[in-house]
């Protein structure tokens, strides 16, 4: 990986975890979500999204293009079923207090991943077609 999906990564997953620990006890707490659970869903769904774009990435550079759309239908299922088996997950152990704020806060990192994946493979894509 050549280009710069990983310092992307990098502060993205820095700058919501800062911004995690800043509300923690403030608009976090007053929400009732679970705090160790968001961090840590933050760091899974950044991981996800190393591998689906490095998945995608090496669809991109195939000489077929049939490859790169099965990379990323692959990767795209893949990302949705490890995160419905995360919240899946969760609310089977939490299941007296499970925090429905918490939920719809993981699932709004998902799309901020989701969207900087999408923009830096539609970048890569771009290179690639300039160069060709």
């Amino acid at each position: 990986m050549t280009d710069k999906f990983i310092f992307w990564l990098a502060a993205v997953v820095a700058a919501i975890t800062g911004l995690l620990f800043t509300l923690e006890n403030g608009w976090l707490a007053s929400l009732g979500v679970d705090f160790p659970v968001l961090v840590a869903g933050n760091i899974v769904l950044a991981l996800i999204a190393l591998v689906s774009y490095s998945l995608c990435r090496k669809g991109l550079a195939a000489e077929n293009p049939n490859v790169f759309v099965r990379s990323v239908y692959a990767s795209t299922l893949s990302k949705l079923m490890l995160c419905v088996a995360g919240i899946g997950v969760y609310v089977f152990v939490t299941r007296d207090h499970v925090s429905k704020a918490t939920i719809f806060i993981l699932l709004f990192f998902y799309l901020v991943y989701t969207v900087l994946e999408t923009w830096q493979l539609f970048r890569a894509s771009l290179r690639q077609k300039k160069h060709q």
